[in-house]
């Protein structure tokens, strides 16, 4: 059985998706459905059963059994950059991981976890050298911290352990997660509901429009952790994103090229961003294609193009 946690989410269920399409349907989700909405994104999905993150968790505390478990494909997080409430953030990406880990590590259960490009806070360089690590919010601190411990144990593990430092994921079954969607997401919204795509004007030395992000679309994310999944020599901590920045005004232009209408607008840099805000990603991608991942990803062109003829279809 392989489990999924934060299967029921935007990448989790993208993976469970590409499990399935593995020939994989022996696949416990586990998540937390108090926003039901969610269950859109595994209700065309083959799984053997689903399990609340909270009782999953204690039954993991009490060393209950859970099955017989080939792998643990840890995406379940707290993922709301604005989020202060520093005990409910901890305790969902820090304790929760560390009891999953640990319970993976005593029974040689390959660990495939999220991390999160925003360790890398306001900071030029993207490798995963920890010099490099500067979070500027709580969010990026619980997974700093989390990579922080992975990193000790690292060196003692006798089965995989592997996080993987996502940069700005998009596509297919993120509706849910609303004002925390993509900006492609929130883009074709926008250009459905007023025909204008508002972008932030320029800060950080960076023209209207122009930061740089590394967008990666879901499905790369999800082929790179199959690709895990299927390489149980590989281990340690991984960038995951296309390697090549590009701006928010590019992800617009290709949302309109595809509706084959619409204008851009900018609007004011908001003022609780000022400080807290990366105008620049762009993930080293080294590491991982030293691991031996060596298939292309697609450009925001070519993402958005088949996210959008998904999502119109």
């Amino acid at each position: 059985m392989i489990v999924v946690t934060g299967g029921a989410g935007f990448i989790g269920s993208n993976i469970v998706a590409a499990l399935n399409a593995a020939g994989h349907e022996n696949i416990l989700v586990v998540d937390d459905l108090s926003d039901g909405t969610k269950f859109v994104n595994i209700a065309d999905l083959k799984i053997s059963d689903y399990v609340d993150m909270n009782e999953f968790l204690s039954r993991i505390k009490a060393g209950a059994n859970v099955g017989r478990v080939s792998a643990i494909f840890h995406q379940g997080a707290c993922s709301d950059t604005t989020e202060w409430d520093g005990r409910l953030m901890l305790d969902n990406n820090y304790e929760y991981s560390k009891h999953l880990l640990h319970y993976s590590l005593a029974r040689q259960i390959p660990f495939l976890y999220a991390s999160s490009a925003s360790v890398y806070g306001d900071g030029s360089v993207f490798n995963e050298d920890p010099v490099n690590e500067r979070p500027l919010n709580l969010y990026a601190y619980s997974k700093t911290l989390f990579d922080r411990y992975v990193r000790r144990h690292l060196p003692d593990a006798r089965s995989q352990v592997v996080g993987l430092r996502y940069f700005n994921v998009y596509g297919p079954r993120e509706q849910h997660k609303g004002r925390m969607a993509s900006v492609a997401w929130h883009f074709d919204r926008q250009l459905g509901e007023t025909g204008i795509a508002r972008l932030f004007e320029g800060c950080d030395g960076y023209g209207n429009g122009e930061q740089r992000r590394d967008f990666i679309y879901v499905a790369d994310i999800a082929a790179v952790n199959l690709w895990l999944h299927d390489s149980p020599g590989v281990s340690g901590i991984f960038n995951l994103g296309t390697g090549k920045s590009q701006t928010f005004n590019d992800v617009a232009r290709a949302v309109i090229d595809f509706h084959g209408r619409g204008k851009i607008e900018y609007i004011p840099f908001p003022a609780n961003l000022q400080g807290r805000y990366q105008s620049f990603t762009e993930a080293d991608m080294s590491a991982l294609r030293a691991a031996g991942y060596d298939q292309p990803f697609r450009t925001v062109e070519q993402g958005v193009g088949e996210y959008l003829a998904q999502l119109h279809a």
